[in-house]
């Protein structure tokens, strides 16, 4: 239960209105060790409630040293998109809400003007995206000395999007904390544990065992695709069917969600559609139809693969196959969260079979192969090569070749 990490009454009241009834295993694991002030490394699946793992002990922290005097935040969470940022921010007030903290959001994609009362009243704890941030940050007009716990969330994707720079730049202002927390979906690479060690003091590893309960329950199979215009066929036809009651449809280019969007209306199926490059309102717009049940089909490029915070996600369909086995895993992350099940389908052509190979061994699995029967394809599945081991050349094989140039060059 949650009394044994000695939360607040206030919070505590704030998670059984959520309906929270007994901790995850993420939250088992960090709570503990952030509440006595540690710096942590945790890894945990999404959809495991990680969100609420750092944001407890951040407030108990803000309710255990009251602030003195007005100032800037206490509290930083960096995230890398717009809707993650919102959707933290909105837990984090329900579960504060019992409590007097103030929590702000600052992200790009809206009108700066927008965030003038953050910028300029006593705000406790700020949800931000590293760009906009780091703009107020050198136009004087956000100030990071203040902060006493920064906690990166989904650092791997913060990363892969290009913000190291920037992270880094903001960790450097904010070099008073007293702590710090780096959460991670995955560990696999060097890329996150490199980075994780020149902004972590002595940090506490932790990742998740999550329980059968917790963990996703996704079911994987491909679809092959002869062309374009045999995968669209698939897309349809799946989408039409009865169980898919809601679904998110990953394309990789902005130019191929717009034309799936316009396509699939064509056939009588309406789906709303959110790429990088859309203001924020409209972004807004997209995710509100689909949570609302106005529609039931999102396609999107991969900004949506992370922090898209969607209940009831049935099926999550990969009409472009990644070109990175995380991204993949990221992908079918919308679906099966919290225990619940959900399935996941790529159609794939016969260029992506070198992506799904590696995705395979990713995953240590292998994806069934399933048929339509009205949609067979034409083509058999491409093999992919296996590449041929380098021998290395012997000294006598070496001299061989040295004699045989020399030759040449005498000629």
């Amino acid at each position: 239960m949650f009394e044994q990490f000695d939360l607040d009454e206030a919070l505590l009241g704030g998670i059984q209105a959520l309906g929270y009834k007994k901790p995850t295993s993420i939250q088992e694991l960090v709570l503990p060790e952030a509440m006595a002030g540690k710096d942590v490394l945790a890894s945990a699946p999404t959809g495991t409630g990680k969100t609420a793992a750092f944001l407890l002990p951040a407030a108990q922290h803000l309710l255990d040293y009251p602030r003195t005097k007005p100032g800037y935040p206490r509290v930083l969470v960096l995230t890398p998109t717009r809707e993650l940022a919102m959707q933290i921010s909105d837990l984090n007030s329900d579960l504060t809400k019992h409590t007097q903290i103030k929590t702000g959001v600052i992200t790009g994609g809206v009108n700066y003007g927008s965030h003038k009362d953050i910028l300029t009243s006593t705000t406790d704890m700020l949800i931000a995206t590293p760009g906009r941030l780091l703009e107020y940050i050198e136009n004087e007009q956000f100030d990071a000395r203040e902060i006493e716990i920064l906690i990166l969330d989904e650092a791997d994707r913060m990363l892969d999007m290009g913000f190291a720079e920037t992270i880094n730049r903001i960790v450097g202002e904010a070099r008073w904390r007293k702590q710090t927390l780096l959460f991670s979906a995955t560990l696999e690479g060097s890329a996150v544990l490199k980075f994780s060690k020149d902004i972590l003091n002595e940090p506490v590893f932790l990742e998740s065992n999550p329980s059968r309960k917790e963990k996703a329950k996704i079911h994987q199979w491909i679809h092959l695709a002869d062309n374009k215009e045999h995968k669209f066929a698939l897309l349809s036809h799946i989408l039409k069917q009865e169980e898919v009651t809601r679904a998110v449809v990953f394309a990789n280019k902005r130019e191929t969600v717009q034309f799936l969007q316009g396509k699939l209306l064509s056939e009588d199926i309406r789906a709303a559609w959110l790429e990088g490059e859309m203001p924020q309102d409209k972004r807004n717009n997209a995710i509100d139809r689909v949570k609302s049940g106005r529609v039931n089909v999102l396609v999107a490029t991969d900004v949506a693969a992370r922090g898209l915070d969607i209940d009831d996600i049935t099926h999550v369909i990969n009409y472009d196959m990644p070109r990175k086995a995380d991204i993949y895993l990221h992908r079918i992350g919308r679906t099966g969260r919290a225990g619940n099940k959900g399935t996941a389908i790529s159609l794939v052509e016969a260029h992506d079979m070198l992506y799904i190979a590696k995705i395979e061994r990713y995953m240590k699995e292998k994806f069934p192969r399933r048929v339509i029967d009205s949609l067979r394809p034409m083509h058999k599945e491409a093999k992919v090569p296996l590449k041929k081991p380098k021998v290395k050349k012997t000294t006598a094989q070496k001299k061989a070749k040295a004699k045989k140039i020399a030759k040449r060059k005498k000629k």
